[in-house]
This record gives structure tokens, sequence and C-alpha cells, in this order.
């Protein structure tokens, strides 16, 4: 099988981008219009959006890459049928793949201001202490959430980056930038929750789940905890950019069938339900970037 083939399969499995490439044009795209409309300017030239997908894309992959080496042994003995431990790639045909990443982000961000590289630095800083669990991997691991809420800290450094795009060339950061670091930070924590409430026969040893660790029901709890809390940040931001009533019905009407998935999942943790609710976690962070950075501009448009 040719290299190219095998490398579209690595991708379908670790790196979908049919599911990524959607939700990474809303975010990087978001995140530049959140920071242009709290300051009230107007939108930087379209090469920006393009720079930030590109920033976006290099960042999200290069964690993929690091968590393949980070989760190395764990995959070896607990997941043999993933892509690396089966043979359908090896470790330096996706290290060469992630490291090709590094140039094309530096020369994204250099090219449209030198400056953002500083935000690009510290985002790289994180993911490297990350990748090495901080220098304390067995007592971290210990500590779940802790665990999830440092690795989760990257999500509004990268966001940072993102709104620096706009912010760095027009002068500054706007004062309520905040508020929507703070919603990425959360929506991290649904994704990762959400992608981790498995059903009871699919729950493999020695792979840490929410749901095996909490069980189902304290789990979920917590999840809901997150989604709420994600909530008030996304009406929060759509107060601070002219939208808020509006925002803060759409979002409540949203709310619903997300908790009716999650009150399903408690139910009854089945296959299907741990299947939907990775889609609802997906579908809300979505939602939560698409009304953040658009319903603004939608709403000028319309009055």
């Amino acid at each position: 099988m040719s290299l190219m083939n095998r490398f579209w399969i690595y991708q379908s499995e670790r790196f979908p981008l049919k599911k990524t490439v959607p939700l990474l044009l809303v975010f990087s795209a978001a995140s530049i219009c959140v920071s242009a409309r709290l300051a009230e300017r107007p939108l930087p030239d379209w090469p920006a959006f393009v720079v930030g997908f590109v920033l976006a894309m290099c960042l999200f992959f290069q964690m993929r890459v690091c968590d393949e080496f980070k989760d190395a042994e764990d995959d070896r003995r607990y997941r043999p049928e993933r892509p690396i431990p089966r043979g359908l790639v090896s470790p330096a045909e996706v290290l060469g793949l992630g490291l090709l990443t590094l140039p094309i982000a530096v020369a994204a961000a250099w090219l449209w201001y030198p400056p953002v590289l500083w935000c690009l630095l510290i985002v790289w800083v994180w993911l490297s202490a990350m990748t090495a669990e901080f220098g304390m991997p067995s007592w971290l691991k210990t500590r779940p959430i802790l665990y999830l809420l440092s690795h989760m800290a990257i999500m509004p450094l990268i966001d940072l980056l993102l709104t620096s795009i706009e912010w760095l060339p027009a002068g500054g950061a706007p004062s309520q930038l905040w508020l929507f670091l703070a919603l990425s930070f959360v929506n991290g924590c649904v994704l990762e929750i959400g992608r981790k409430l498995w059903a009871p026969e699919n729950e493999i040893e020695g792979v840490d789940t929410y749901s095996a660790l909490w069980g189902p029901r304290k789990a979920t709890t917590i999840w809901l905890c997150c989604l709420l809390l994600s909530y008030a940040l996304l009406v929060g931001t759509a107060f601070a950019t002219g939208v808020g009533w509006i925002s803060m019905s759409i979002g409540a009407f949203v709310l619903v069938p997300c908790m009716l998935g999650a009150q399903s999942y408690v139910r009854a943790p089945t296959a299907e339900a741990q299947e939907r609710m990775d889609t609802i976690s997906g579908l809300w962070v979505f939602f939560c970037y698409a009304t953040a950075g658009f319903l603004p501009l939608l709403i000028g448009a319309l009055t």
C-alpha cells in the first residue's frame, strides 16, 4: 500500500478531516470575528482567516502527533488496533508529517504579522509540557481532574493565538476577550468528557474514560455542568458583542436536545448512546463558535 493511501486511512481514524475541517474553519474564523467585534473594529482582510485556519489545522494535528507518542505504550498494550501499533504507519512517518507542519505554521504567522509568532511559541511551549506530562506523568494521571484542566488549558492558548491575528496588528486585545477564551477552555472540557462517556461493554482495561472513573451518572452530571457553564460564557460573550438576548434564547433551545441526550445516556449507556454523546458534544461546540462569531455579523447585516 502506498504511503499516501496509508496516510489517508490514518487520517480517517485519528484525524478525520470530514469532521475536523468544518469545526476548525468555524473555530478559527469565529475567533477572529469575536476579537474584532469586541473591540468594535472592522474585520481584517481575508488572508487573516486563511492564516487562522492554517494555524488551527497545524496545531491540532501537532496535538494528535504528540498524543501518538505520549500514549504509545498504552496503545501498544491496550489498543493494538490503532494505526501505529498495528503497523499501518510508523512512528517516524507520523512524526515526519507532524514536523512538516512546523514551518508551515511559522510561515503563515510570519507572512501575516511576525509578532503573532510569540503567541504561537506560547502554544508550542505548553504543548511540549503536555506531551511530557509536565514532568510528572504518574502523579498527574492519579489526579484526573487536574489532568483534564492542565491539558484543556491549551484551548484558550490556541484561541489567544487565533484572536491575536486580529488584535495584534490592530493595537491591542479587547478587554472582554477573557470571556471568549474561557468559553474555549470549557468547550474543551465538554468535548473531552463527552468523547469519553462510554458504554460499559466498550470499556477497555488500561484505557482511562470518565464513565469508568466516575460512573456514567456522575460523569454525565459533570459533563452537564460544563455544558451549562459553556452556555453561560456564550451568553456573556454574546452580550459583550451586542447579541445577548437572541443568543440566550437560541442557546437555551439548543440545550434541550443536549440535556435529553445526556439523560438518555444515563438511563441506558449503550454503544449508541456513547456515540450520541460524542456527536452532541461536537455539535454543541460547533454551535457555540458559530453563534459567538457569526451571529453578530448576521444581526448587523440585517439591521
